[in-house]
């Protein structure tokens, strides 16, 4: 099955959200799909985030992963999932934050002395540091049609869904579904 990266792939508002949200129906077991799991989409997903990414501009043209640093990228995107999503749910757990600085470090660590262009792993670790000395932790959402994690960035804070084209269309669909099948029914 082809894939492609589309700018709705990038609604988390943060290189490390657009990141953890790579993992598809992330706790349904049966239906998860990893899109990193294929270097190809790996791959693809760096030189499209130059293209959608909401913080492109801030790091310049991103390059792939190395090989070696794909497992570091990985941890990274766990941890920072873990951490964002209990953020929202749970509040702050220190352990979780732990985690996350360790993840950073790693990455940051693996990186080496690249003076140009930052590869998706090292940009990726800049963006979750950013994201976590975020002085508005209530910003920090989960969509509730699809359990993306994304930045609510509107001025009154009520953004519901990571992309109202997508999640917020399916949502309003699937209730006008019900109320027109309630009606029929009476």
């Amino acid at each position: 099955m082809t894939f492609t990266w589309t700018a709705h792939r990038f609604a988390g508002g943060t290189l490390a959200l657009d990141v953890a949200n790579s993992v598809i129906l992330r706790f349904d077991p049966e239906r998860r799909i990893d899109r990193f799991a294929d270097v190809a989409a790996l791959d693809a997903f760096a030189v499209a985030a130059n293209q959608f990414c909401a913080e492109s501009p801030r790091f310049g043209t991103l390059l792939p992963v190395s090989e070696r640093n794909r497992g570091r990228l990985l941890t990274l995107r766990e941890a920072t999932d873990r951490h964002f999503r209990a953020t929202v749910t749970a509040g702050h757990r220190p352990e979780l934050m732990a985690d996350l600085l360790e993840a950073i470090a790693s990455v940051l660590r693996g990186a080496g002395n690249r003076e140009q262009a930052l590869a998706l792993d090292t940009a990726t670790a800049h963006s979750a540091l950013s994201l976590a000395a975020s002085p508005e932790p209530e910003r920090m959402k989960i969509c509730p049609n699809c359990g993306w994690l994304f930045l609510d960035r509107s001025r009154n804070r009520s953004r519901t869904w990571c992309d109202m084209a997508v999640c917020g269309n399916r949502s309003k669909a699937r209730r006008h579904y019900h109320r027109s099948k309630e009606e029929a029914g009476k």
